[in-house]
């Protein structure tokens, strides 16, 4: 597919998104590649413009945890308004695609210079810090079917497609539970006609099914993320 702009630069004046651009770099997302590493400081702010990045967390001798989800709505590196540059999580390429991508102190330099810029980098990372507080609740209290069903929604809204890539290790790892479980709600999905599952590519059939066996959390987090980027001036 043909690729997407990033949507916060999008929100961008005109001018001041040509200036921004000039001062980055197109990078491509390479499936399962590891943008950044827990507790080691940025080195680079990233924009998709297509494909998807999944923010993993590592806890003692469990298996690792998807706390976030980047795609074109948001970024990676939204922390750097803040002046951290280190993350609990590691950020790893879930759906292969296209982004502009900064160097860290560049990204800085250009926060301090561009307060348009900088607005819509404190409300991305406000979005997130409430999404992540929502899928902690969500990993706590509901059932693997319903993650599954939001999980597999927000990856196709990000990759912008009926069919993409996921294997079922990747699936558990995101939703921090065992690959049987996985395999037995999938399965009753792809029974269902709600999607068909082979060698890793998932193609959604029926997307209002999906939609009603979703926690509701997937609405949650829509309805989050539309009343927190209402366009401000």
């Amino acid at each position: 597919m043909a690729s997407a702009e990033n949507q916060l630069i999008q929100q961008l004046p005109a001018a001041v998104r040509r200036r921004f651009l000039t001062r980055c770099e197109p990078f491509e997302l390479l499936l399962s590649s590891e943008l950044s590493v827990r507790d080691q400081p940025l080195a680079h702010a990233y924009f998709p413009r297509s494909g998807f990045i999944s923010l993993v967390i590592d806890v003692d001798s469990h298996p690792p945890l998807e706390v976030g989800m980047v795609g074109v709505e948001s970024m990676l590196g939204a922390e750097l308004v803040l002046g951290l540059a280190k993350t609990p999580w590691r950020a790893l390429v879930q759906g292969p695609g296209s982004s502009w991508r900064i160097g860290a102190d560049a990204f800085r330099a250009s926060l301090a210079e561009i307060h348009e810029l900088q607005e819509v980098v404190r409300v991305s990372l406000l979005v997130r810090l409430h999404q992540q507080a929502l899928a902690s609740a969500c990993e706590r209290f509901h059932m693997i079917g319903p993650r599954l069903a939001r999980w597999l929604l927000m990856s196709q809204d990000r990759a912008r497609s009926d069919t993409f890539h996921l294997t079922q290790e990747v699936i558990a790892l995101m939703l921090g539970v065992r690959r049987v479980g996985v395999t037995v709600a999938a399965g009753v999905f792809q029974g269902s006609g709600i999607i068909k599952y082979h060698r890793g590519e998932v193609t959604v059939l029926d997307r209002a099914a999906l939609e009603a066996e979703a926690c509701s959390c997937y609405a949650a987090d829509k309805q989050i993320h539309a009343e927190l980027t209402v366009h401000r001036h």
